[in-house]
C-alpha cells in the first residue's frame, strides 16, 4: 500500500446515529486544494477498503478531519463509526476534486450548496482566504432532514465569524443558511424549492441567481445535483471542470455508503 499514509485518529464526534466526524494525523507529505477528496480506509484482510471523503479541514491545518455518514450494513462505514482515539486508518497520498476555486469564472456571489455531508467541502472553502479575495458574498446552505443533523452549526454561527484570522473577512462575507425539510425550523424546504420560490434570496437579501455575477458549487445527495444543474443549465450556466471553469461546478464523488 504504497500509495497510502496511515494516520492516527485523534479525536471522534458523534453528532447523531447516523452521522459523526473525526480527525487525524496528517503527514507531511499530504498535500490537498481546498474542496478537494481523498480515498480514506482501513485494511481488511491485508486489502485496503477504501471511499471517497472530501477533507474538512483546510489545508493549512496540521490534522485531517472528515465527516461522515453510518450505515450499519455499509462495508466501510459500518466499521469507522467505532473507531478510536489511537486507531490507525489509511489515507491516499493523492487528493482531487472539482470542488476547487480554479474551476469557477470570477464572480460576485459564491454559493455553496450542500446537503447532508456534502457540507464537508464547503468547511475547508470558506476558511480560504483566497475565497474571500475572490468573492463579495459566500453563501453557505446546509440542507438537512433533521434540525440535529445540522452539523458543525455552531462552528458556522458562533466561531468562526470570531476566528483571530479570518473573523473579519466571515462576519462580512459569509452568509449561513441551514435548511431543514421534517420539522420546524426558521429555514424549511428543499433546496431546490428554496431557490426556484426565491425564498432562499428573500431571506439573505439578494437577488435571484445570475449567471452574470453568480457561481455555484454543489455537493450532496445525486438527486439534489441532478435536479440543481437542470435549475442551472436552464438559467444559461455553463458547468465548469479540469482546466475549463465554469459558472457551477459539482462533486460527483459524494459519500453514499
Amino acid at each position: 500500500m504504497s500509495n497510502f499514509n496511515e494516520e492516527r485518529v485523534l479525536s471522534i464526534h458523534h453528532w447523531t446515529d447516523t452521522l459523526f466526524s473525526f480527525t487525524t494525523t496528517r503527514s507531511p507529505t499530504f498535500r490537498f486544494r481546498n474542496g478537494e477528496f481523498t480515498m480514506i480506509g482501513i485494511p481488511v484482510e491485508g486489502k485496503p477498503l477504501l471511499r471517497a471523503y472530501s477533507v474538512v479541514s483546510p489545508n493549512y491545518e496540521e490534522k485531517l478531519e472528515f465527516f461522515s455518514i453510518k450505515v450499519q450494513d455499509g462495508p466501510l462505514t459500518s466499521r469507522l463509526q467505532h473507531l478510536k482515539e489511537g486507531d490507525s486508518i489509511i489515507v491516499s497520498r493523492k487528493a482531487t476534486g472539482t470542488l476547487v476555486l480554479d474551476n469557477i469564472l470570477p464572480g460576485r456571489n459564491l454559493y455553496l450548496l450542500g446537503t447532508g455531508t456534502g457540507l464537508a467541502p464547503f468547511l475547508s472553502i470558506i476558511r480560504d482566504p483566497e475565497t474571500y479575495e475572490r468573492f463579495e458574498r459566500v453563501v453557505l446552505v446546509h440542507g438537512c432532514r433533521q434540525v440535529n443533523e445540522l452539523a458543525y452549526s455552531e462552528l458556522l454561527s458562533k466561531r468562526l465569524p470570531e476566528d483571530e484570522f479570518l473573523g473579519e473577512e466571515i462576519r462580512e462575507k459569509l452568509i449561513y443558511y441551514p435548511t431543514v425539510t421534517r420539522e420546524p425550523f426558521r429555514n424549511r424546504g428543499r433546496i431546490t424549492d428554496l431557490i426556484t420560490s426565491n425564498a432562499l434570496f428573500d431571506d439573505i437579501g439578494l437577488p435571484p441567481l445570475d449567471v452574470a455575477c453568480d457561481r455555484v458549487m454543489m455537493c450532496g445527495s445525486p438527486q439534489m445535483i441532478q435536479d440543481l444543474r437542470a435549475i442551472l443549465i436552464g438559467r444559461d450556466f455553463q458547468e465548469g471542470n479540469h482546466g475549463e471553469p465554469g459558472h457551477f461546478v459539482i462533486e460527483k464523488a459524494f459519500v453514499e455508503r
